[in-house]
């Protein structure tokens, strides 16, 4: 199939006549390009061309342009077979890519159209098969056959900085024509057809400080020597144009950013050839003098430097070093300042490049130099001791007031202020030094105890007139030792022995089993040491001895080893619990010191019940059992019954007292009675447990002069005036109780014949108002009566209480 016009057609159909062995059907002209083409389909096999029916498409290849912006569809070329005679019974059918979507086919004449604007950038050319059918059966008439429609570019891209902007660097000082970056720029048309993508560069910001390739896009320096500390920074713009940058062409920008790194190309230099700073004479060492920077204009590490002294008139007072965060040149004081000494110092302070650029040396030296002058400011300093630690010895046996060692400080100020000393008692809480506040001389003030703390660390004001200048100092006081402390046993040693063995201790406390039973083989049983709280210089010696009591006893000896130890050994075997449990042994001990100290320790060696490899089951004293009891054990024992029966007698005696009425039984008041409930009343509301009207008898005043629990041996000294007294019957019913109380417990006050104890007062008052009146035999007493109860006196001692109640030798009443 092929694209022709007819007349074309029929001279090729001629000339494939004239050469059988071609292919049957026709060039074809492209009415869009006017380039004779070929079939695309290969040339089949001469022989097998006899045996084939002779196609008679005409087709071609089509070139379409894209962005067409007509209102008409774009025609693209027309499909026509010799099978179509033009009588209408072939129908023209278009498919593939686009189909019926962007081409169309009349289907009648095969024009074929092209609907919509193609893009070449989007799809370059679209693949469609076209065939020749029946109309009226849709049967093909001819094979479908392939062909291309390409889209042709036209120039409608501008080119594009996929990458921009950019950022760029390019040290400063740098020569002529130094690369600084490559620019990139795509154009998205076709790069095979014309100039549409030939794409050319050129600067239009940024001149004369740069310029660009035009084919490769590279920036370069267009200035030498350009000074970044002139200006650091340059903003460039770069076009890129299609068509080799002629008119008409399309272009596109980006910007480029060019920073100029730093060199060192700029020496530090002082801003001042001198310094004067002024400081207080007491500054602290290691503080801050003063603070010094040169100026260079450089940055980052070309910008570091280097500090140093070359000389000065104090050498060794000061040091500098280098701030690395501001580059500052610090002053440091290494000795302390004394105005009196020197007032002033005079420094030369050089500056150098820590990192030096050899291609700029020509543009140095990179250091320079500058005078410090430090001025001292005088200050009212304090007292200074001479020596700030002074060391003194004194004996441990010195006596209270012993001198044991002098302090000494003066006033650094041309004043020469007079000073007075004192001890920082927070250093000698027990006091036990003393310094005389003119002179420095520190004495004793208490006896002193090495053992207790054998060095003093005491802190020595000395203060001038001005309170607030307090100079310190140190007295360290060693006490030397002296022999006052005697030995005395390491440990609290328990020894213990098997009874019928003789056993030895060894290092871990085991006991071994002693080979010979009953027989006298010295074995060790303990091995003994001492400690002495004092130190002499040569190391202790101390010397071991049984004391005087037990030198000659039969049971035990004591071995010194002379290595400040001793030994306890048996002379005995056959010890037994029954006969003694428990050997207190006294041991000497001696040391070595001037005078010799000792002390007599006491070591207990306890008998005990053993297993047969020695080792100690029970110990202690045993029970007797028919071999009676022991002296000791019977003296206890009767101790123990002498105990128990004082305890007895005690008990019983606190019984009987207790029992025992405080009146005798054959003189007890018939009305004096005491009766026992065990129980707790329901206070005053409560009107059953007992008749409140019982209680308001007040017809019976006794005499306050009789007490009515005990029997008084003396008369009372104390009587109530008559007729001072008013009667109970005229008080309120609130009162007379009360107030009766309160005369029963002054009677008990202030009789002298009441007992130191406590005792029971028996208020016999019945208290008035019962509607039967008093039934008592007392109420019938009256002073009109004729009863004379005076031979109650002669009934004897158990009548005596009565006698005194109704007996009146006056005649009076006992109730008046």
């Amino acid at each position: 199939m092929g694209w022709c016009c007819l007349d074309i057609c029929r001279a090729l159909t001629l000339l494939a006549l004239l050469f059988p062995l071609w292919e049957w059907g026709c060039w074809g002209l492209n009415p869009n390009s006017g380039d004779l083409e070929k079939s695309p389909h290969s040339d089949p096999d001469p022989w097998e061309i006899l045996n084939r029916h002779k196609r008679s498409w005409v087709w071609n290849q089509f070139f379409v342009l894209e962005e067409y912006t007509g209102n008409e569809p774009l025609y693209v070329g027309k499909l026509h077979s010799d099978v179509d005679k033009g009588d209408g019974k072939v129908k023209y059918v278009l498919s593939g890519e686009g189909a019926t979507s962007i081409f169309t086919i009349d289907e009648n004449t095969g024009d074929i159209h092209a609907t919509k604007r193609l893009d070449r950038e989007a799809q370059a050319y679209y693949t469609l098969q076209a065939q020749a059918v029946d109309r009226l059966t849709n049967l093909p008439v001819e094979p479908k056959s392939e062909f291309v429609v390409k889209v042709q570019d036209i120039n409608d891209n501008e080119p594009k900085f996929l990458d921009g902007p950019y950022l760029a660097g390019v040290p400063e000082m740098s020569p002529l024509g130094t690369m600084v970056v490559q620019v990139a720029a795509t154009d998205a048309d076709d790069p095979t057809y014309g100039n549409s993508a030939r794409v050319v560069y050129s600067i239009i910001h940024g001149q004369p400080y740069f310029s660009v390739e035009p084919k490769t896009g590279v920036i370069r320096t267009a200035l030498p020597n350009m000074d970044r500390e002139t200006r650091d920074q340059y903003v460039l713009v770069i076009q890129a144009k299609d068509m080799v940058g002629q008119m008409g062409g399309l272009s596109g920008t980006t910007s480029v950013t060019v920073t100029l790194t730093d060199v060192n190309d700029n020496p530090p230099r002082f801003t001042h050839k001198s310094y004067q700073y002024t400081v207080l004479e007491s500054l602290p060492v290691q503080s801050v003098v003063a603070r010094i920077k040169a100026a260079d204009f450089d940055i980052g590490s070309n910008a570091e430097m280097d500090y140093r002294i070359m000389d000065g008139d104090g050498p060794g007072m000061f040091n500098i070093t280098t701030d690395e965060d501001t580059q500052e040149g610090v002053i440091i004081l290494l000795k302390p300042l004394d105005f009196e000494t020197k007032s002033s110092f005079s420094l030369r302070i050089e500056v150098t490049n820590r990192n030096i650029d050899s291609d700029f040396l020509s543009l140095g030296p990179f250091s320079d130099t500058t005078s410090v002058k430090v001025t001292v400011e005088d200050v009212n300093e304090p007292p200074v001791f001479s020596s700030p630690l002074s060391k003194m010895v004194v004996s441990e046996d010195a006596k209270v007031g012993t001198s044991i060692g002098r302090v000494s400080a003066h006033d650094p100020d041309t004043s020469n202020s007079a000073i007075r000393y004192s001890i920082d008692r927070n250093t000698d809480l027990e006091r036990f030094f003393n310094v005389d506040a003119l002179s420095g001389v520190i004495s004793t003030a208490k006896p002193l105890d090495r053992e207790a703390n054998s060095i003093h660390n005491l802190t020595i004001f000395a203060i001038e007139s001005h309170p607030t200048q307090i100079g310190k100092g140190i007295a360290l006081i060693t006490v030397q030792d002296i022999n006052d402390n005697a030995p005395v046993f390491a440990i609290d040693y328990e020894t213990l022995l098997c009874e019928n063995a003789i056993s030895d201790k060894d290092q871990q406390g085991n006991y071994l089993k002693c080979l010979c039973l009953y027989s006298c083989c010295p074995q060790v049983i303990q091995t003994i040491s001492a400690v002495d709280k004092d130190e002499p210089l040569s190391g202790h010696r101390f010397y071991f001895a049984l004391a005087a009591p037990a030198a000659g006893n039969l049971n035990f000896t004591l071995r010194d080893n002379k290595d400040n130890t001793a030994s306890i050994l048996t002379k005995r075997g056959g010890f037994r619990r029954r006969e003694q449990p428990v050997y207190h042994l006294p041991v000497l001990i001696v040391d070595s010191g001037s005078p010799a100290l000792s002390s007599t320790n006491t070591l207990s060696v306890r008998v005990c019940d053993c297993d047969s490899d020695g080792v100690a089951l029970s110990c202690g004293a045993v029970a007797y059992t028919a071999t009676g009891l022991s002296t000791g054990a019977l003296l206890a024992i009767l101790g123990c019954i002498i105990t128990l029966l004082v305890m007895v007698l005690l008990i019983v005696t606190m019984r009987r007292r207790r029992k025992e009425p405080l009146i005798l039984e054959e003189e007890r008041d018939i009305r004096e009675n005491i009766v026992r409930y065990d129980d707790e009343g329901g206070g005053e509301e409560d009107t059953e447990a007992f008749d409140m009207v019982t209680l308001r008898n007040l017809n019976v005043i006794r005499d306050p002069s009789v007490r009515r629990d005990v029997t008084p041996d003396t008369p009372t000294f104390f009587h109530y005036p008559s007729g001072t007294r008013p009667s109970y019957k005229s008080l309120p019913d609130n009162v007379v109780f009360r107030e009766f109380i309160w005369d029963r417990l002054k009677d008990a006050d202030v009789d002298p014949s009441a007992p130191p104890y406590d005792s029971l007062q028996t208020y016999a008052f019945e208290g008035s108002g019962s509607v039967a009146e008093s039934l008592s035999s007392l109420e019938s007493l009256s002073t009109d009566s004729d009863q004379n109860y005076d031979y109650l006196s002669n009934w004897g001692p158990r009548f005596k209480k009565l006698a005194d109640l109704y007996g009146n030798s006056d005649g009076t009443s006992v109730l008046s």
